[in-house]
């Protein structure tokens, strides 16, 4: 697959909507569904590398938001299709972790900037939720990035943590400037209180 295409895994329960969501990702250049899972079960359970995930299942956004937090959990940038269009849901699945919040109100050219904006790094509300006041959704972290962030928590320098993860120096510090960017500051006492808002602190061991 080209660099310049975003592969992207989708988790939905609804056949029909599987379809539709393949019409309205799979023809434009820059985007592709490389995997199809029917829970997140299974696709917590698949080895599957793909970062950017959409859920659209016919569960309770109370559900859906522990859901969100897993995937978070390992990494991957959320993006919730939901039945609902309360505010509250949106709320919980945004707390969970979720980058993207929209509605099955939604068309195609909103769901394909969703896509494209949480590939980015960056987050996505429905036009269903315009004028509402919603938390920021955290930042996301890859497991490199998680694994760079406990070392800093630790204590550890560049030199000191390209050693243990077996990477250079240079890619440690590519991934430093990425994390700076996230959280809009340099300091890194601020990544330090990244690591311990998001639990990303404690032993680790390398890939």
């Amino acid at each position: 697959m080209s660099p310049s295409v975003t592969p992207m895994a989708v988790i939905c329960d609804w056949p029909l909507l599987q379809l539709g969501l393949v019409q309205a990702i799979n023809t434009q250049t820059d985007l592709r569904i490389t995997a199809f899972f029917s829970s997140v079960r299974e696709a917590l359970h698949e080895a599957n590398e793909t970062e950017v995930v959409l859920i659209a299942l016919q569960v309770s956004d109370q559900v859906t938001s522990d859901q969100v937090a897993q995937l978070n959990r390992q990494g991957r940038a959320v993006i919730v299709l939901s039945t609902s269009e309360a505010q509250s849901d949106a709320v919980l699945c945004i707390k969970a972790g979720a980058r993207a919040y929209l509605s099955r109100q939604t068309d195609v050219s909103e769901l394909v900037a969703a896509v494209r904006a949480v590939a980015s790094g960056r987050s996505f509300l429905g036009t269903s939720l315009a004028g509402h006041s919603l938390p920021t959704p955290p930042p996301h972290i890859t497991d490199r990035e998680r694994q760079i962030l406990q070392l800093v928590a630790n204590g550890a320098t560049d030199r000191e943590i390209a050693a243990k993860l077996d990477i250079t120096e240079n890619t440690v510090h590519t991934h430093l400037e990425r994390l700076r960017r996230k959280i809009g500051s340099r300091r890194r006492a601020d990544l330090t209180r990244l690591a311990l808002k998001y639990g990303a602190v404690g032993d680790i061991t390398p890939e």
